[in-house]
């Protein structure tokens, strides 16, 4: 099996791209920021067993690993692609069943009325332009919900934009003013610890 990898605008996170489906298509990544949240995924408790992951993140054709900054790629990168390459090929399940319920954020489904409207916008522009764009970086966005009150749009960082140096500037630049100019209620756009 032939893995592609890619850096990421983080320096402790490298995509990994095995030319094949992991989680689907059409299906939320899913963040594993611990070896703890792992439980829900043979594949990210697989790779947490090698010594320096301190995350992984499953896409729809990609894995992206966080490493200890103590580590240098070129010490960790070969076992992670054996790690890779081996589970993969032998076709296990890569999640749990109820792995993907556990990590869904917020919905539109949660607020009624004007405020549904508003969220379903978001969740539109999150999906449609912001979601595409951070995954070729290896990392995701996801809607965790909107304060009507002040305006204020809540979204995790998760995969290689957990932690990016970049990422408070991709967040404030790109993603607040995206969401701002296309919906007029909302005032600002927060990153929240996951």
């Amino acid at each position: 099996m032939f893995i592609q990898t890619e850096d990421t605008p983080n320096p402790q996170s490298m995509k990994f791209l095995p030319g094949q489906e992991v989680l689907g298509a059409g299906r939320l990544g899913l963040d594993f920021p611990s070896i703890e949240a792992a439980a829900q995924s043979p594949l990210a408790q697989e790779l947490f067993a090698l010594d320096g992951v301190e995350g992984v993140f499953l896409g729809a054709d990609f894995v992206t690993v966080t490493k200890s900054p103590t580590l240098q790629w070129q010490h960790l990168k070969p076992s992670i692609l054996g790690t890779l390459a081996d589970f993969l090929s032998a076709g296990g399940p890569v999640l749990a069943d109820s792995a993907e319920a556990a990590q869904s954020g917020g919905s539109a489904d949660d607020y009624e009325g004007e405020t549904k409207e508003i969220v379903t916008m978001i969740i539109d522009l999150l999906e449609t332009r912001v979601r595409p764009a951070v995954a070729q970086d290896g990392g995701d966005i996801k809607f965790e919900r909107y304060e009507e009150a002040d305006g204020i749009v809540y979204l995790s960082m998760r995969g290689a934009c957990a932690g990016c140096p970049s990422s408070t500037m991709t967040l404030k630049q790109g993603v607040e003013n995206l969401i701002k100019h296309y919906v007029p209620e909302v005032t600002a756009v927060e990153a929240i610890a996951q």
